[in-house]
């Protein structure tokens, strides 16, 4: 498992309605035609050149589409507050960082880590290593220098083509991420991850709703039609002390 993003993540201001971006429009006559070789490149590149999301990510410079997954969420239910300190799992190209930064602004603090390498991103923190390494728990958690307000993930491991491995995969990853996220997460805090269509296995499911004041399943409008990929967020976390939380 890489810990990377599945299909990658990807301007300003904090208002989308949860409304599709505008197409193309008068652009499209700029793009050059390619022949793909096979049947699949052919289906990925039309579906990339008519996809608004990829368009309206490179206008304001985001990294991918993924970007306004992330600002979706985050416009519904509002956890990238002022100041927050965050950390993003596998967040490699940048997208989810980008909007993590604008959102927390030049007082908050974002922590990035991912296996593949990433551009730099002004106003966060990068961590070339890979997740599942003993030593990243660690260093995630000196970098972010105190307790975090969220932790997310877009984490995903390579598809297989076997739908009930790459659900286990990915659950690994979640319940990974959910694990160290009650390690750092201050009372209060967020807890966003990818699962796959189905929901979250009833262990994780369970956890979270004893750890968290609210429990939900979401696919963002940016999620593509066709993708298995939904998200399940938890927000109030009630710590360590709260005699509720079984400890």
């Amino acid at each position: 498992m890489t810990g990377s993003r599945g299909g990658g993540r990807g301007g300003s201001g904090r208002g989308s309605s949860g409304r599709k971006p505008s197409g193309r429009g008068g652009s499209r006559s700029h793009v050059r035609p390619v022949r793909a070789k096979t049947e699949s490149s052919r289906r990925w590149l039309e579906r990339q050149l008519n996809d608004p999301y990829v368009e309206a990510a490179r206008r304001p410079g985001y990294r991918s589409r993924a970007a306004f997954k992330l600002k979706e969420l985050d416009d519904r239910y509002r956890f990238l507050k002022p100041g927050a300190r965050v950390v993003d799992l596998g967040a490699a190209p940048g997208g989810w960082t980008q909007i993590a930064v604008e959102r927390v602004g030049s007082q908050g603090r974002v922590v990035a880590i991912d296996l593949q390498e990433m551009d730099p991103v002004r106003g966060a923190t990068f961590l070339h290593l890979d997740f599942l390494d003993d030593q990243a728990p660690a260093a995630l958690r000196e970098a972010l220098g105190g307790k975090a307000d969220v932790v997310m993930s877009d984490m995903a491991a390579p598809s297989t083509g076997h739908t009930q491995t790459d659900h286990w995969r990915i659950m690994g990853l979640a319940e990974t991420a959910y694990h160290f996220a009650r390690e750092v997460l201050d009372a209060g805090g967020t807890f966003l991850a990818k699962v796959l269509r189905g929901g979250t296995e009833r262990e994780l499911l369970t956890a979270l709703k004893r750890d968290f004041d609210e429990v939900r399943h979401i696919k963002p409008p940016a999620s593509r039609a066709d993708s298995a990929e939904i998200y399940v967020i938890a927000l109030g976390f009630r710590g360590d002390g709260d005699p509720d939380d079984g400890g």
